[in-house]
């Protein structure tokens, strides 16, 4: 079946519906769902009972790029500072030395074996070399996994950080390919580039959107996650053009804007986390069109070589190398390493050899499909299991909240209290986002002139306003006497 303008709509919502419906069940059995929805792209492909023919690299690479905005920054806007802060250290030494080590070890092991040249050899080493944030970030939430000592921010960290540096090496090393007469230190100033221009772009872009999103008017809620989806694109192409790492800016973006006070946040936080699932089965169900199974047939055995060997050695060799100056325990560092899952960010990146033309393009995209499917096959089902061996699990029930699930659950309100702004209180004029007010209190409804109002992030507080404040803790109240800059009333109320 070919693929057309009047059938793409209803093979997209068939293939979406099977997903989203075989997902949960599939758990009972230990399959990640993002196998599943690769399964079942293969399936719906030319060579499956489906027979929908799909061979076309580059709107593969244009989805994929498009699902990783959606994806990493909704895993930046569920990063919370204060969990990332004490592993920032550790998390950087993955995403980068890490990363770098399981590209060179990877690429000369496949060099070694294979008679791909050294630059090819580093080119597929690179293109595998990042855990994916798709599959880390849907096998951890979804299996509702806790971990000790700060190992699930370490993991997350990681895996929502290093795929910029995957990309660039990816650029780098196929460049290489392309022009092997350049040599492997004409690389450094592109790598150095992309991620300066990167970071700082990403912040700078952060601080912008904090600020658009707060100060625009809109008539309507449902507009801001709309405002905020336009500003992750801006963030991302707008450093792209400037020759440095969308993927690192709208990583860094998310991160700021997750951390800060913005307006109808609730809003934004529900629409991404939906949307981040969205454009993980939409890539994954893409990806699974894209391969042709006949094609990997033939490399099942050398893809499996590489795999075990990157799952064994090459990844268990990075982590213990980058996390060298860290006191961790020994079955920690094992953990991380078994954590390295490789998902949907290696295919996309293999499409990039296929788009330029290079000589076993198809091998490589081949190889690295096999890769990431027996990875998720392998890792992703005993992630658990793992955990229970190496006594880095806590106990059924002790898993604390991601921050977007502490921030969207619905806790009953036990304390109300009602404050005046008197003449001269600094909070007058001042719109309640920018109060930094405690997240475990919220403003239930403000009493203006005998009327009654429903505050939102914009609402601006005038003299004489009642606050009917609402909030499940007694220590709350004192922090959102301090965010009003009502302490003398703290004293006489406390």
């Amino acid at each position: 079946m070919n693929i057309t303008i009047e059938n793409i709509i209803l093979i997209g919502s068939v293939l979406l519906l099977i997903s989203i419906i075989l997902g949960k069940p599939s758990y009972r059995f230990g399959i990640p769902t993002l196998l599943l929805f690769l399964t079942i792209g293969m399936l719906a492909g030319s060579e499956g009972i489906g027979g929908i023919y799909f061979d076309n690299p580059e709107i593969a690479q244009f989805i994929g790029i498009v699902s990783l905005n959606f994806i990493l920054f909704s895993g930046g806007l569920d990063t919370k500072w204060p969990s990332v802060k004490p592993v920032l250290k550790e998390g950087i030494a993955l995403s980068t030395m890490g990363v770098l080590l399981t590209a060179l070890g990877l690429g000369y092991f496949v060099h070694l074996i294979t008679d791909f040249t050294l630059f090819e050899s580093l080119l597929l080493g690179a293109i595998v070399s990042s855990t994916d944030a798709a599959a880390v970030f849907s096998i951890l939430r979804g299996k509702n996994l806790a971990l000790k000592k700060n190992l699930r921010p370490t993991l997350e960290l990681e895996s929502g950080s290093n795929d910029p540096m995957a990309y660039v090496l990816t650029i780098a090393f196929l460049s290489l390919v392309q022009q092997p007469d350049k040599g492997l230190f004409s690389i450094i100033p592109l790598f150095l580039l992309q991620m300066t221009i990167g970071a700082i772009s990403g912040l700078l872009f952060g601080k912008l959107s904090k600020w658009i999103i707060n100060k625009i008017k809109l008539d309507f809620e449902g507009l801001y996650p709309v405002l905020t989806i336009a500003l992750m694109f801006i963030t991302f192409s707008a450093t792209d053009s400037l020759y440095g790492n969308g993927f690192l800016a709208i990583y860094i973006c998310s991160v700021y804007l997750g951390n800060q006070n913005i307006i109808h946040k609730n809003t934004i936080l529900r629409m991404f986390d939906g949307l981040a699932w969205l454009m993980q089965i939409v890539l994954f169900l893409t990806l699974g069109l894209l391969v042709f199974p006949s094609q990997i047939i033939p490399y099942i055995g050398l893809g499996l070589i590489i795999s075990l060997f990157l799952i064994l050695v090459a990844r268990p060799l990075a982590v213990f190398i980058s996390l060298i100056p860290f006191k961790m325990k020994l079955r920690r560092r094992f953990y991380i390493s078994w954590v390295g899952l490789r998902g949907a960010v290696p295919i996309v990146f293999a499409t990039y050899p296929l788009l330029a033309g290079i000589d076993k393009a198809n091998i490589i995209f081949n190889i690295v499909f096999f890769v990431a499917i027996s990875s998720v096959l392998i890792q992703g089902t005993t992630i658990s299991l793992v955990a229970k061996w190496l006594k880095v699990g806590l106990p059924e029930g002790a898993k604390k909240p991601t921050p977007s699930e502490a921030f969207l659950e619905e806790h009953p309100k036990t304390i109300l209290r009602e404050i005046i702004l008197k003449k001269d209180t600094d909070a007058i004029g001042k719109q309640i986002v920018d109060l930094n007010f405690p997240k475990n209190a919220i403003i239930a409804m403000i009493e203006r002139d005998d009327n009654y109002l429903m505050p939102n992030g914009s609402t601006t507080l005038e003299e004489n306003d009642k606050l009917v404040v609402l909030t499940d803790k007694l220590e709350n109240i004192e922090e959102v006497y301090l965010s009003l800059k009502l302490q003398d009333e703290l004293r006489l109320h406390p």
